[in-house]
């Protein structure tokens, strides 16, 4: 612990705060490289705006063209990689501590493909518009998690039951998203093929909205539940010891993970790997023991928005969706996580 030290700060009515500095400033830090990448992606593109001229115009003080190019075409999709990745990041850390496991990710165990489910269905059997699609992606990752944790259920709810169940789910959605690609017109297949990728080309202000209604009513609700997760994280004995209500405590989280999943997969699509990732990145720069929720959730929130970044600037015209970037860095570390696992035996 003398790297992380962890004090207590003593407010005048007596009340005593348990302080972190090290999770403290890697959240600070976190938020300015998600700030600067922001910026720069802002920038970024056929026309190119340099970054002092950003930040005027954010300011209200920019010229016309650059109000226009900024505010109404990029900016939100800044401010939907930001929500996206910060939902992800979020509902992976809740996963991954409720069952326990490193693995418990949405995008491993089925949420995710789940979200697909009903996005293909409203795409190639109801031809539906962008609304329709993200509410069929909501709706989708709703009934996903009430059968995975339905099946997972027996006599309350083990991590490692959720995991597998999740798994074999995940294997049958995506079976399932294959067969309504094959049935689909040309047409609609090839715009469902973009939705699946996981993208923020052509994001606009009607993202946002939704999804930042979603991020503002759950993001704090989990917040207030971050210490009986710390007890739920030392196994459901030990926290029912402690007062926690057990599987009221754990459902709560898993559909607040869920309804996170969903919205993020509505708006950007199944952008693969950020809710796996983050956490564990999260919990490497904080060394904090927990589940690191607000470090998690800014974590997320900056890889989204550096892989956008990198998929525009390493590429060129030659655009890759960001969910390629961040399936091909997280296919990597999915691998060396599994040899770690495997190495340490708990695999």
């Amino acid at each position: 612990m003398a790297k992380n030290s962890v004090r207590a700060v003593r407010t005048a009515g007596g009340l005593s705060v348990r302080f972190e500095p090290r999770p403290l400033l890697t959240v600070g830090a976190l938020l300015v490289v998600a700030f600067a990448a922001s910026v720069v992606l802002i920038g970024t593109g056929d026309f190119q705006i340099p970054v002092p001229d950003v930040l005027n115009t954010l300011m209200g003080n920019g010229t016309a063209a650059h109000e226009f190019i900024i505010n109404d075409l990029r900016l939100p999709r800044v401010v939907v990689g930001l929500l996206v990745g910060a939902a992800l990041g979020l509902s992976g850390a809740l996963f991954q501590s409720v069952t326990r496991n490193p693995l418990g990710s949405p995008d491993i165990i089925g949420f995710g493909q789940g979200s697909t489910v009903g996005a293909l269905v409203v795409i190639v059997l109801f031809q539906g518009s962008a609304e329709a699609v993200a509410l069929g992606s909501l709706a989708g990752g709703l009934v996903t998690g009430a059968l995975i944790y339905l099946l997972a259920w027996k006599r309350g709810i083990h991590g490692y039951r959720l995991v597998l169940v999740g798994i074999g789910a995940a294997a049958v959605l995506t079976a399932m998203n294959g067969y309504l690609l094959t049935k689909a017109q040309i047409v609609d297949a090839a715009r469902a093929v973009v939705w699946i990728t996981g993208s923020l080309n052509g994001r606009g202000w009607e993202q946002v909205g939704p999804l930042f209604w979603f991020c503002l009513i759950l993001m704090p609700l989990v917040l207030l539940y971050a210490r009986p997760l710390r007890m739920l994280e030392m196994g459901d004995d030990v926290a029912y010891a402690l007062g926690v209500r057990v599987e009221r405590t754990r459902l709560v989280l898993m559909t607040a993970a869920v309804l996170l999943t969903a919205a993020a997969t509505a708006a950007a699509g199944p952008v693969a790997f950020v809710s796996l990732t983050a956490p564990q990145l999260a919990r490497r720069l904080t060394r904090s023991p927990g589940p690191n929720l607000l470090a998690s959730m800014v974590m997320g929130a900056t890889l989204l928005i550096a892989a956008d970044l990198g998929a525009q600037r390493v590429f060129g015209a030659d655009q890759l969706p960001v969910g390629v970037v961040t399936g091909v860095l997280g296919g990597g570390y999915l691998l060396w996580l599994l040899a770690s696992e495997r190495k340490a035996g708990r695999i």
